[in-house]
């Protein structure tokens, strides 16, 4: 028995259909995965410039620094978290009173103040501090009083071998808690080269939260 030719047509049209389906399927489910996978791409990217921005920022800008004892009492304390600026003397020079991060001996990073500058004979006397032969006034001084610490007679000669003057390039550091701190009284002068960068900032813990002051 002969089939009407609209039969075959509407079966070819029926064909038709079920093919361009598959077809817009199979190319729904291909821009799904292309799409998935510029999604995980991109995220890729995302955490390849972040984690790139953070090496930076700790290289080159800021880092985190953890204090280590008691050298810094009272200003500082055992455990504080402080954040480095290794910008500050990219652009400028220490000053007297930083607090500054510094690579010593035996591959440890100290935490000390600046009181000696280059070109500049330093003494303490009966507790005071002279530069070049004049008294100076640590801000500090009336702190470290009440926590009773003091500082033992002492000049730049005696950590020199017999040097009057810090040469260039070199900074005389010490500990705020000056009866137990290892400084240049025992380490000598430290050079600008082993500089990490000046500190301020307390960030943890929460209660110690502070920018320092002199």
């Amino acid at each position: 028995m002969d089939m009407p030719s609209s039969f075959f047509i509407s079966s070819s049209v029926k064909s038709l259909r079920r093919e361009k389906s598959h077809v817009e399927y199979k190319w729904r489910l291909l821009m799904t995965k292309v799409k998935e996978k510029n999604e995980w791409w991109e995220w890729t990217k995302a955490i390849l410039v972040a984690l790139a921005l953070v090496w930076i920022i700790k290289e080159f800008l800021f880092a985190p620094v953890v204090v280590d004892g008691e050298s810094m009492e009272p200003t500082l304390h055992n455990r504080d978290h402080m954040v480095v600026n290794k910008l500050a003397y990219r652009f400028g020079e220490p000053k007297r009173f930083d607090v500054v991060v510094f690579h010593a001996p035996l591959k440890k990073d100290f935490i000390k103040r600046v009181i000696g500058l280059p070109g500049e004979h330093i003494a303490y006397k009966d507790n005071q501090l002279y530069v070049n032969g004049k008294q100076v006034k640590e801000p500090f001084a009336d702190r470290l009083k009440k926590e009773g610490i003091w500082t033992n007679d002492f000049q730049l000669e005696d950590l020199t071998e017999g040097k009057n003057k810090i040469p260039e390039g070199y900074l005389l550091v010490l500990g705020d808690n000056r009866i137990n701190s290892t400084d240049s009284r025992t380490i000598g002068l430290v050079s600008l080269d082993k500089v990490v960068g000046r500190t301020s900032l307390i960030y943890w813990p929460v209660s110690r939260m502070q920018i320092l002051g002199e």
